[in-house]
Protein backbone atom coordinates (compact mmCIF):
# COMPACT_ATOMS: atom_id res chain seq x y z
CA UNK A 1 0.00 0.00 0.00
CA UNK A 2 2.45 2.32 0.92
CA UNK A 3 4.77 1.28 -1.88
CA UNK A 4 2.40 2.31 -4.51
CA UNK A 5 3.16 5.86 -5.63
CA UNK A 6 1.16 5.30 -9.03
CA UNK A 7 4.51 5.76 -11.77
CA UNK A 8 7.69 3.48 -11.21
CA UNK A 9 10.29 4.95 -8.77
CA UNK A 10 13.41 4.02 -11.07
CA UNK A 11 11.60 6.50 -13.23
CA UNK A 12 11.59 9.29 -11.44
CA UNK A 13 15.26 9.06 -10.53
CA UNK A 14 16.59 8.53 -13.86
CA UNK A 15 14.31 11.99 -14.90
CA UNK A 16 15.84 13.79 -11.97
CA UNK A 17 19.49 13.01 -12.73
CA UNK A 18 18.46 14.05 -16.19
CA UNK A 19 17.67 17.49 -15.24
CA UNK A 20 20.66 17.31 -13.20
CA UNK A 21 22.96 16.82 -15.32
CA UNK A 22 21.13 19.45 -17.90
CA UNK A 23 21.64 22.15 -15.45
CA UNK A 24 25.03 21.67 -15.01
CA UNK A 25 26.30 21.55 -18.64
CA UNK A 26 24.00 24.98 -19.35
CA UNK A 27 26.77 26.61 -16.20
CA UNK A 28 29.47 25.38 -17.56
CA UNK A 29 28.33 26.60 -21.56
CA UNK A 30 27.44 29.83 -19.95
CA UNK A 31 30.87 32.41 -19.91
CA UNK A 32 31.97 32.73 -16.59
CA UNK A 33 33.35 36.26 -15.52
CA UNK A 34 31.52 38.51 -18.38
CA UNK A 35 31.60 41.40 -16.49
CA UNK A 36 35.34 40.41 -16.25
CA UNK A 37 36.01 40.12 -19.91
CA UNK A 38 34.31 43.43 -21.22
CA UNK A 39 36.90 46.40 -19.40
CA UNK A 40 39.91 44.37 -20.54
CA UNK A 41 39.11 44.48 -23.71
CA UNK A 42 38.65 47.88 -23.64
CA UNK A 43 41.48 48.82 -22.06
CA UNK A 44 43.36 46.50 -24.72
CA UNK A 45 41.12 48.82 -27.41
CA UNK A 46 42.24 52.02 -25.83
CA UNK A 47 46.12 50.88 -25.59
CA UNK A 48 46.33 50.16 -29.13
CA UNK A 49 44.39 53.31 -30.40
CA UNK A 50 47.05 55.55 -28.02
CA UNK A 51 50.03 53.54 -29.79
CA UNK A 52 49.01 53.99 -32.92
CA UNK A 53 48.20 57.58 -32.30
CA UNK A 54 51.91 58.13 -31.01
CA UNK A 55 53.24 56.52 -34.36
CA UNK A 56 51.76 59.06 -36.33
CA UNK A 57 52.18 61.49 -34.71
CA UNK A 58 56.20 60.51 -34.67
CA UNK A 59 55.75 60.05 -38.51
CA UNK A 60 54.10 63.16 -39.37
CA UNK A 61 56.91 64.77 -36.79
CA UNK A 62 59.73 63.41 -38.99
CA UNK A 63 57.73 64.18 -42.16
CA UNK A 64 57.50 67.62 -41.48
CA UNK A 65 61.26 68.05 -40.04
CA UNK A 66 63.29 67.43 -42.96
CA UNK A 67 61.55 70.03 -45.48
CA UNK A 68 62.70 72.60 -42.78
CA UNK A 69 66.06 71.77 -42.78
CA UNK A 70 66.21 71.68 -45.88
CA UNK A 71 64.15 75.11 -46.20
CA UNK A 72 67.26 76.34 -43.45
CA UNK A 73 69.81 74.63 -45.96
CA UNK A 74 68.51 76.49 -48.83
CA UNK A 75 68.22 79.89 -47.35
CA UNK A 76 72.35 79.26 -46.01
CA UNK A 77 73.14 78.88 -49.05
CA UNK A 78 71.34 81.50 -50.88
CA UNK A 79 73.39 85.16 -50.25
CA UNK A 80 71.68 87.73 -48.04
CA UNK A 81 70.94 90.92 -49.74
CA UNK A 82 72.36 93.96 -47.62
CA UNK A 83 70.00 97.23 -47.67
CA UNK A 84 71.79 100.01 -48.72
CA UNK A 85 72.27 102.78 -46.02
CA UNK A 86 70.98 106.27 -46.57
CA UNK A 87 73.47 109.07 -47.03
CA UNK A 88 72.74 111.52 -43.97
CA UNK A 89 74.15 114.66 -44.46
CA UNK A 90 77.13 114.15 -42.36
CA UNK A 91 78.16 111.76 -44.51
CA UNK A 92 77.77 113.58 -47.62
CA UNK A 93 79.84 116.68 -45.89
CA UNK A 94 82.58 114.43 -44.82
CA UNK A 95 83.36 113.45 -48.22
CA UNK A 96 82.85 117.10 -50.04
CA UNK A 97 85.27 119.77 -49.31
CA UNK A 98 84.38 122.75 -47.61
CA UNK A 99 83.22 125.69 -49.49
CA UNK A 100 82.96 129.24 -48.24
CA UNK A 101 79.36 130.96 -47.97
CA UNK A 102 78.62 133.45 -50.41
CA UNK A 103 75.85 135.95 -50.78
CA UNK A 104 73.55 133.50 -53.26
CA UNK A 105 73.80 131.08 -50.99
CA UNK A 106 71.75 133.52 -48.16
CA UNK A 107 69.53 134.94 -50.93
CA UNK A 108 68.77 131.47 -52.47
CA UNK A 109 67.73 130.02 -48.19
CA UNK A 110 65.78 133.25 -47.95
CA UNK A 111 63.20 132.94 -51.32
CA UNK A 112 63.23 129.13 -50.71
CA UNK A 113 61.71 129.72 -47.40
CA UNK A 114 59.26 132.28 -48.04
CA UNK A 115 58.35 131.26 -51.04
CA UNK A 116 55.37 129.54 -49.67
CA UNK A 117 54.53 132.04 -47.49
CA UNK A 118 54.82 135.55 -49.16
CA UNK A 119 53.25 136.41 -52.72
CA UNK A 120 54.93 137.31 -55.90
CA UNK A 121 55.24 140.52 -55.38
CA UNK A 122 56.25 140.65 -52.21
CA UNK A 123 58.91 137.52 -52.69
CA UNK A 124 60.23 140.06 -54.66
CA UNK A 125 60.51 142.94 -52.29
CA UNK A 126 63.17 139.88 -50.50
CA UNK A 127 65.72 140.03 -52.96
CA UNK A 128 68.74 141.56 -51.62
CA UNK A 129 71.44 143.58 -54.18
CA UNK A 130 74.90 142.93 -54.25
CA UNK A 131 75.75 146.42 -52.39
CA UNK A 132 73.74 145.21 -49.29
CA UNK A 133 76.56 142.22 -48.49
CA UNK A 134 80.26 142.69 -47.50
CA UNK A 135 82.80 140.96 -48.62
CA UNK A 136 82.90 136.91 -47.43
CA UNK A 137 85.21 134.85 -45.46
CA UNK A 138 87.44 132.85 -47.74
CA UNK A 139 88.06 130.31 -44.82
CA UNK A 140 91.47 131.68 -44.06
CA UNK A 141 90.76 134.22 -41.47
CA UNK A 142 90.06 134.40 -37.68
CA UNK A 143 87.28 136.53 -36.70
CA UNK A 144 89.04 139.33 -36.10
CA UNK A 145 90.89 139.41 -39.27
CA UNK A 146 88.02 139.08 -40.70
CA UNK A 147 86.21 142.28 -39.07
CA UNK A 148 89.29 143.88 -39.54
CA UNK A 149 88.69 143.63 -43.12
CA UNK A 150 85.36 144.78 -43.57
CA UNK A 151 85.20 147.23 -40.60
CA UNK A 152 88.06 149.13 -41.39
CA UNK A 153 86.49 152.30 -39.43
CA UNK A 154 85.39 150.44 -36.28
CA UNK A 155 87.17 152.42 -34.12
CA UNK A 156 85.21 155.66 -34.94
CA UNK A 157 82.27 153.80 -35.36
CA UNK A 158 82.62 152.50 -31.65
CA UNK A 159 82.88 156.14 -30.53
CA UNK A 160 79.77 157.49 -32.23
CA UNK A 161 77.78 154.46 -31.01
CA UNK A 162 76.09 156.04 -27.45
CA UNK A 163 72.88 154.61 -27.85
CA UNK A 164 71.35 152.13 -24.94
CA UNK A 165 69.21 148.81 -25.88
CA UNK A 166 71.10 148.71 -29.46
CA UNK A 167 74.75 147.52 -30.54
CA UNK A 168 76.57 148.48 -33.81
CA UNK A 169 77.76 144.92 -34.94
CA UNK A 170 75.80 141.33 -34.04
CA UNK A 171 77.62 138.47 -34.59
CA UNK A 172 74.93 135.43 -35.01
CA UNK A 173 75.92 131.67 -34.09
CA UNK A 174 74.62 128.36 -33.97
CA UNK A 175 75.18 127.57 -29.85
CA UNK A 176 75.99 128.75 -26.87
CA UNK A 177 79.11 127.60 -26.51
CA UNK A 178 79.98 128.91 -30.11
CA UNK A 179 79.06 132.15 -28.65
CA UNK A 180 81.64 131.91 -26.02
CA UNK A 181 84.36 131.49 -28.55
CA UNK A 182 83.64 133.90 -30.63
CA UNK A 183 83.84 136.02 -27.47
CA UNK A 184 87.49 135.40 -26.96
CA UNK A 185 88.41 135.49 -30.56
CA UNK A 186 87.11 139.08 -30.19
CA UNK A 187 90.07 140.79 -28.05
CA UNK A 188 91.99 141.70 -30.50
CA UNK A 189 89.81 143.65 -32.98
CA UNK A 190 86.87 145.04 -29.86
CA UNK A 191 89.19 147.72 -28.17
CA UNK A 192 87.52 149.58 -25.53
CA UNK A 193 83.93 147.96 -27.17
CA UNK A 194 81.75 146.17 -24.57
CA UNK A 195 80.39 143.22 -25.63
CA UNK A 196 77.45 141.06 -24.34
CA UNK A 197 76.53 137.77 -25.25
CA UNK A 198 73.50 137.09 -26.14
CA UNK A 199 71.97 133.31 -25.73
CA UNK A 200 69.31 131.86 -23.69
CA UNK A 201 71.31 129.35 -20.79
CA UNK A 202 72.82 131.56 -18.28
CA UNK A 203 70.31 134.26 -17.95
CA UNK A 204 66.40 135.11 -18.52
CA UNK A 205 65.10 137.37 -21.36
CA UNK A 206 63.39 139.76 -18.59
CA UNK A 207 66.95 140.29 -17.24
CA UNK A 208 68.90 140.72 -20.24
CA UNK A 209 66.36 143.70 -21.07
CA UNK A 210 67.87 145.25 -18.29
CA UNK A 211 71.33 145.00 -18.70
CA UNK A 212 71.02 146.21 -22.09
CA UNK A 213 69.01 149.34 -21.18
CA UNK A 214 71.69 150.12 -18.23
CA UNK A 215 74.59 151.07 -20.17
CA UNK A 216 75.85 151.54 -24.20
CA UNK A 217 76.48 147.39 -25.47
CA UNK A 218 78.48 147.95 -28.87
CA UNK A 219 78.63 144.36 -29.85
CA UNK A 220 76.63 141.66 -29.96
CA UNK A 221 77.18 137.79 -29.96
CA UNK A 222 74.29 135.00 -29.42
CA UNK A 223 72.11 132.95 -31.24
CA UNK A 224 69.18 133.85 -33.34
CA UNK A 225 66.99 132.31 -30.61
CA UNK A 226 67.52 134.94 -27.96
CA UNK A 227 68.51 137.68 -30.13
CA UNK A 228 64.58 136.90 -32.12
CA UNK A 229 63.06 136.93 -28.37
CA UNK A 230 64.78 139.92 -27.24
CA UNK A 231 63.41 142.10 -30.26
CA UNK A 232 59.94 140.88 -29.79
CA UNK A 233 59.91 142.74 -26.11
CA UNK A 234 61.49 145.62 -27.23
CA UNK A 235 64.76 144.66 -25.57
CA UNK A 236 67.24 145.08 -28.41
CA UNK A 237 66.41 147.87 -31.46
CA UNK A 238 68.37 147.35 -34.16
CA UNK A 239 67.67 151.14 -35.55
CA UNK A 240 71.18 151.86 -34.51
CA UNK A 241 73.04 148.44 -36.07
CA UNK A 242 75.43 148.65 -39.15
CA UNK A 243 76.85 145.14 -39.16
CA UNK A 244 75.63 141.60 -38.94
CA UNK A 245 77.81 139.35 -39.03
CA UNK A 246 76.80 135.36 -40.15
CA UNK A 247 78.95 132.56 -38.71
CA UNK A 248 78.15 130.98 -42.01
CA UNK A 249 81.19 128.30 -42.68
CA UNK A 250 81.46 126.88 -39.04
CA UNK A 251 80.24 123.33 -38.91
CA UNK A 252 79.53 121.32 -35.74
CA UNK A 253 80.38 118.01 -34.93
CA UNK A 254 77.46 116.42 -37.32
CA UNK A 255 79.08 119.17 -39.40
CA UNK A 256 76.05 120.75 -39.97
CA UNK A 257 75.95 124.86 -40.16
CA UNK A 258 73.69 127.02 -38.52
CA UNK A 259 71.36 126.79 -41.40
CA UNK A 260 71.41 123.13 -41.39
CA UNK A 261 69.85 122.96 -37.88
CA UNK A 262 66.22 123.31 -38.66
CA UNK A 263 65.08 125.16 -35.04
CA UNK A 264 68.47 127.15 -35.59
CA UNK A 265 67.01 128.76 -39.06
CA UNK A 266 63.53 129.20 -38.00
CA UNK A 267 64.85 131.61 -35.39
CA UNK A 268 67.02 133.06 -37.97
CA UNK A 269 64.62 133.66 -40.80
CA UNK A 270 62.77 135.25 -37.83
CA UNK A 271 65.42 137.66 -37.19
CA UNK A 272 65.97 138.47 -40.19
CA UNK A 273 61.69 139.36 -40.84
CA UNK A 274 62.21 141.10 -37.62
CA UNK A 275 63.71 144.42 -39.60
CA UNK A 276 67.39 143.34 -40.72
CA UNK A 277 65.82 142.84 -44.57
CA UNK A 278 64.20 146.31 -44.51
CA UNK A 279 67.74 147.65 -42.69
CA UNK A 280 69.62 146.37 -45.87
CA UNK A 281 67.31 147.55 -48.17
CA UNK A 282 67.59 151.24 -46.48
CA UNK A 283 71.23 150.43 -46.88
CA UNK A 284 71.52 150.45 -43.25
CA UNK A 285 73.16 147.59 -42.26
CA UNK A 286 75.55 145.77 -44.25
CA UNK A 287 75.59 141.44 -44.47
CA UNK A 288 78.44 139.69 -43.95
CA UNK A 289 79.37 136.01 -44.03
CA UNK A 290 82.12 134.51 -41.75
Amino acid sequence: MGDDLGDEWWQHEGKSDASEVEEETRQEKQPKGKTKTKPEKRKRVTETTVKAKKKKSNEQKESTIPPKKEAEDGKSAKPKKRRKKKKTITDVLATSEPKPGCPADLQDLVTLYFSDKRSVIEQEELKLQNSCFLSSNDLTHSLSSYLKQVCPKWAKIQKQHKEKSCVALLIVCSSALRTIELIKQLTTFKGEAKVMKLFAKHIKVEEQVKLLQKGVTHVGVGTPGRISALVEKEGLNLEGLRYLVLDWNWRDQKLRRMVDIPEVKLDFMKLLDNGILTGCKEDKVKIGLF
